[in-house]
């Protein structure tokens, strides 16, 4: 059985933690750097980022972190994914592992908070939720970042209608602007469940 751990400092981390254990995987909660042993990935969730980087830091988790990062299958979902990026445009404590520039709180405050339906066509070989054909991707967006640029290597997974970049990996790294958490779509942590898998298998 794939552990996959979800950092557990603040946040969404507890939704993350039901669906993972929805799709049979063990799932478990990160505060400290000992909670990273022998898991096959991480999942960083959404919250505030400052916070998260801040409380990362308190529990001496920031090199830990970014040790595991390089060697296996990280994905952050909305403050996860600035907390990930190289460049946000401002002085708070990022991970930084990840080419991309992202600002945070981009479409707004709370009240400015939306849901919509995406086309990722990275998921379609995937089940949808009601094992029907595979449908549009239905995204909630919490003042959430957009991903502003990519370096050579991401490839952008899903856009809005107005072209703006809201998903993107870049090898075994994926980050989302939107909290698939929090919707009953397992889609998105099967993808993730996968880039597991094949980090597992591929040569080392």
């Amino acid at each position: 059985m794939m552990r996959i751990g979800v950092l557990a400092l603040q946040g969404a981390f507890r939704e993350h933690v039901r669906m993972l254990r929805k799709l049979g995987a063990a799932a478990v909660e990160v505060r400290l750097p000992a909670d990273l042993a022998d898991l096959d990935g991480l999942i960083i969730p959404g919250g505030e980022s400052t916070t998260i980087g801040k409380l990362a830091q308190a529990f001496g988790l920031m090199e830990p972190l970014r040790r595991f990062a390089r060697e296996k299958p990280v994905w952050g979902t909305c403050a996860g994914m600035i907390f990930m990026a190289r460049d946000i445009g401002r002085d708070q404590p990022l991970l930084g592992v990840m080419d991309i520039v992202v600002e945070r709180n981009a479409f707004g405050r709370q009240v400015d908070s939306f849901e919509v339906d995406l086309e990722v066509p990275a998921l379609p070989s995937l089940p949808s939720a009601n094992g029907s054909a595979p449908a549009p991707y239905h995204a909630v967006f919490i003042r959430a970042p957009r991903l502003v640029a990519a370096e050579n290597g991401v490839t952008i997974l899903a856009r809005l209608a107005d072209g703006t970049a809201v998903a993107a990996q870049e090898g075994h790294w994926l980050v989302t602007s939107f909290h698939p958490e929090l919707t009953d779509d397992p889609r998105f942590h099967q993808y993730f469940l996968r880039m597991v898998a094949m980090a597992q298998t591929a040569p080392g």
